[in-house]
């Protein structure tokens, strides 16, 4: 099977990672929940988003990713609710009161801390409703992936690439939970805070200028 398949699933190994390196929603939420709450939380908003590409996998292989691929408005309707979202977290940021006084730099959380499983739906979440990974998918599973390929390799192909998406953002957590670097961070938290929430709406405000161009 490997000979049938392994240069197309190399190929798609290797677009899906440059794309998941990239900067995105993905990274700066997964960065903003590290260096606030420690690396519990940000490693289960790692696992959160690598869940949530399992979201855009199952749509495309079931074709209904085609049906969102030729209804345009279907898609501006997962552009503005992504959007939405977006615009949601990064509003929680700017308006956010960090307090570094509360903060256990050694420990996992202070006292503003989300439950694991907010911190897993918000990965979650932020994947989930992301358009672009919806365009990714629909483009990489058209583009690269033949018709002809059996259901179990694309499915292995979906359950490959969300444990990419997880084991990458979980070490970016471990990177940015590290002690030196969260205590760096957070002497200008609210700095910190303001500048992930800008982030955070500038990509909504992106998606939403592209509903009108």
């Amino acid at each position: 099977m490997w000979q049938l398949y392994g240069h197309e699933f190399l190929t798609l190994a290797l677009i899906h990672f440059m794309a998941v390196i990239l900067p995105g929603p993905d990274f700066v939420i997964t960065v903003r929940q590290s260096v606030r709450y420690g690396y519990l939380i940000g490693c289960l908003t790692a696992i959160g988003i690598g869940v949530g590409i399992s979201v855009h996998v199952f749509y495309t292989l079931v074709g209904i990713g085609f049906l969102i691929q030729q209804s345009e408005w279907l898609m501006s309707l997962i552009r503005t609710a992504g959007a939405s979202y977006l615009l949601y977290l990064g509003w929680q940021c700017l308006h956010s009161q960090p307090n570094t006084n509360n903060i256990e730099i050694n420990g996992q959380a202070d006292s503003d801390t989300p439950s694991l499983f907010k911190a897993f739906t918000m990965g979650f979440l932020t994947n989930a409703l992301n358009p672009k990974a919806t365009i990714f998918f629909l483009a990489i599973f058209t583009t690269i992936v033949s018709t002809t390929t059996p259901m179990k390799v694309q499915v292995f192909y979906g359950v490959w690439m969300c444990m990419v998406n997880a084991i990458w953002f979980m070490i970016v957590s471990v990177l940015f939970a590290q002690p030196i670097v969260r205590k760096r961070f957070l002497e200008f938290g609210v700095y910190f805070e303001r500048v992930m929430g800008v982030l955070l709406i500038g990509i909504a405000l992106r998606l939403i200028w592209g509903l009108f161009v």
